[in-house]
């Protein structure tokens, strides 16, 4: 899979990419709302993406197990849809500000559910949260002050998700996420 140097852990989840069309469209936003809020970290639009599941830092084995097992989801693909915003936490100083997905969402929780039924064969433990599908714009750093009036997303048009990604979350001075497998939706019989 290429995703571990002698056999360290990979920190990994799995997700929707936006298309890069999608993402360069919100680049400026993601701009404008750092300069008006920086008391959040803002998500760099290379790394914007819709979270299925975290898996945290697993062993090699475990990873290519799971990779295997996820090879067998099937799912037909659907139309994904963006649109406005919304926040975890206060509402004055959240601690996440996302963007709401308008269209899709069974499609999203129905992949979520294959992928989570996916995790628990290799023996992961259960996501404790209940999934609520959203692409993260921001998160609050320790103590973000009040959220300032921001202003409102741009339009996406929506789009045809037809795979899900396995990706490796690499820490530093900035996160890098870095794709290791691409897994297609069945268009076929399920």
């Amino acid at each position: 899979m290429g995703g571990s140097v002698g056999g360290d852990r990979v920190r990994a989840f799995l997700g929707l990419p936006l298309p890069e069309d999608r993402r360069a469209r919100l680049a400026a936003h993601v701009e404008e709302c750092s300069r008006l809020a920086p008391g959040y970290r803002w998500v760099p639009p290379p790394n914007l993406h819709l979270t299925l599941r975290f898996l945290g830092s697993l062993e090699p084995e475990i990873l290519e197990r799971l990779s295997g097992r996820l090879e067998e989801v099937r799912q037909p693909p659907f139309e994904l849809e963006l649109d406005g915003r919304g926040t975890f936490g206060p509402r004055t100083s959240p601690r996440v500000i996302w963007l709401r997905v308008k269209r899709g969402a069974e499609g999203c929780a129905t992949l979520a559910a294959a992928i989570e039924a996916a995790s628990a064969d290799v023996g992961l433990e259960a996501e404790p949260r209940r999934f609520r599908p959203h692409v993260t714009l921001a998160r609050a750093r320790a103590e973000p002050g009040r959220l300032p009036e921001l202003p409102e997303p741009p339009a996406l048009e929506p789009w045809l998700v037809d795979g899900f990604v396995l990706y490796q979350s690499l820490l530093g001075r900035e996160v890098i996420y870095r794709e290791l497998r691409r897994y297609p939706l069945d268009a076929g019989e399920i």
